[in-house]
């Protein structure tokens, strides 16, 4: 599918919508309403908010729709959280929890702008054209209803605009030989992505299993000695991405150039705003 776009805009704009919708996973906002509805446990927090929108599904459910998270750690958690916090009660929770870090982040003045609503309205276009089949995080979220303040319609429509990115991107990386470990092992030597400790160590994979990936990647040239991409590597994560963008085109081109060029701007100060206000742990992002 060709595309009237200019090249990696839809790339570019979720490269913004993604922070503004991940932000609250971080937030202490988060743990703390979930510890009240009964879930304690920061890992068991992050299963139960993402997978609630598909109900009270089990740890093969989770694990496959996730990805890159070892099956060992989520069944340590699921079904069970259910059981602490059924999925409605877990949402209630999480949309509490975004509306206070959405504040927290950006101030009474800019949750109450016209740029947020303005924003909002944009991103909820681009949904529209968003497909349902094969893409099962993204149909979920899409099952829930908007929200009627903006900066939470925002953070909706950001929701499942990463969320049906994040689906076809598993079809690529499936259909580029990538295991869950090896997928993270090459996206980290971008340098974009989570750091290796922060991947090992928050997706429950042990270092031998993070070593065994990174001499497979090796083996098949991606990866230098010392964990660094080769030249083949580079060429092959941008094939990845750039599979994943024309599987991602359609909320794009609905939205059209100026649509997604004009969210792009808004997004981008929003997200500054955010990580100007400590959204993310430092050292999170980076090769080492």
């Amino acid at each position: 599918m060709t595309s009237s776009l200019p090249e990696r805009a839809g790339r570019r704009c979720h490269g913004f919508l993604n922070p503004f919708h991940s932000a609250h996973y971080f937030s202490p906002d988060l743990g703390r309403e979930l510890a009240a509805a009964g879930v304690a446990d920061p890992q068991a927090a992050y299963f139960a908010v993402r997978a609630a929108a598909m109900g009270g599904v089990g740890a093969g459910v989770v694990t496959a729709t996730f990805f890159n998270f070892r099956h060992g750690l989520v069944a340590e958690h699921v079904p069970a959280v259910w059981e602490a916090a059924a999925p409605p009660v877990v949402l209630a929770a999480r949309e509490r929890a975004v509306d206070a870090t959405l504040r927290r982040l950006l101030g009474e003045e800019l949750i109450a702008s016209a740029e947020i609503a303005e924003a909002a309205e944009l991103a909820l276009r681009a949904t529209e054209a968003c497909a349902r089949t094969a893409r099962p995080l993204y149909a979920a979220h899409a099952d829930l209803p908007v929200p009627e303040r903006p900066h939470l319609a925002l953070w909706h429509a950001a929701t499942l605009l990463r969320e049906h990115r994040g689906d076809g991107h598993l079809m690529v990386l499936l259909d580029a030989g990538l295991d869950p470990v090896e997928a993270l092992a090459s996206h980290t030597a971008t340098g974009k992505g989570m750091s290796p400790k922060w991947a090992v160590g928050t997706r429950g994979w042990t270092q031998d299993e993070w070593d065994a990936a990174t001499a497979r990647l090796h083996g098949r040239g991606l990866l230098g000695t010392e964990g660094e991409l080769t030249e083949a590597g580079v060429a092959f994560r941008r094939d990845v991405e750039d599979a994943t963008d024309r599987l991602d085109l359609a909320p794009y081109e609905h939205l059209g150039a100026a649509g997604v060029q004009r969210l792009t701007e808004l997004m981008t100060g929003l997200v500054t705003t955010m990580l100007s206000s400590g959204a993310f742990p430092a050292g999170m992002i980076g090769k080492r």
